[in-house]
């Protein structure tokens, strides 16, 4: 199927930043003295912030006020953007895509700071470039709303677009949109029914008509 557009996540997907995140989450933590949980990476692939903070003010206690919380948090992560990689594979495929006129834009549950500081790391901050953060929406992912406000601000039918994910969060949004969405994990694993699941750059490729 040739899809009118293509959203990207972010985080996982276009970026290989989940590491560095979790070593902020993990040294934010800390340094209040606060032991991070032993399946902290796993359960906050693809969370959206605020449902990450309840679940650490509920278990862990966590006493910050959220706000207070996210630039600690980011007080951390900022200094390590420098090293942030791309994932391998996706932006070539991304480059591919606007060759040949296929829009495009990053629809991510991070806040607007980090979805900037990342884009701009790896050389996707150009004139036209679109992207959702979790600031731009009432209901971050698992809702459908970041893909439909990338649908509306490119201007096709959701129907017609292809969501890339690598988290179930993620492509339940896709789903939830009404999207064609392509379950991209960072490790072999089933997806949402409904998703199509892929296991490599080059099945992605494949799945995006090319």
């Amino acid at each position: 199927m040739r899809q009118k557009a293509v959203f990207w996540d972010m985080d996982g997907t276009l970026v290989d930043s989940e590491p560095l995140h979790h070593a902020a989450l993990e040294a934010a933590l800390r340094e209040l003295n606060i032991e991070p949980p032993a399946d902290l990476q796993e359960r906050a692939v693809g969370l959206a912030a605020a449902p990450l903070y309840e679940m650490l003010r509920i278990e862990k206690g966590l006493s910050l006020p959220f706000e207070e919380w996210i630039l600690h948090k980011y007080g951390h992560y900022m200094p390590m953007v420098a090293d942030l990689m791309p994932r391998p594979g996706a932006l070539e495929i991304y480059g591919d895509l606007g060759v040949r006129g296929i829009h495009q834009a990053v629809v991510s549950n991070s806040d607007r700071l980090v979805v900037d500081a990342n884009l701009r790391a790896v050389g996707l901050s150009h004139p036209g470039m679109r992207s959702i953060s979790r600031n731009d929406v009432l209901n971050p992912k698992p809702a459908a709303e970041p893909f439909l406000r990338a649908a509306y601000l490119v201007g096709v039918d959701p129907t017609e677009a292809a969501a890339v994910e690598d988290s179930w969060t993620g492509a339940t949004a896709g789903l939830a949109a009404g999207m064609r969405t392509i379950f991209w994990p960072e490790r072999p694993m089933e997806g949402p029914p409904g998703a199509i699941v892929v296991n490599s750059a080059e099945e992605l490729r494949h799945q995006l008509g090319f």
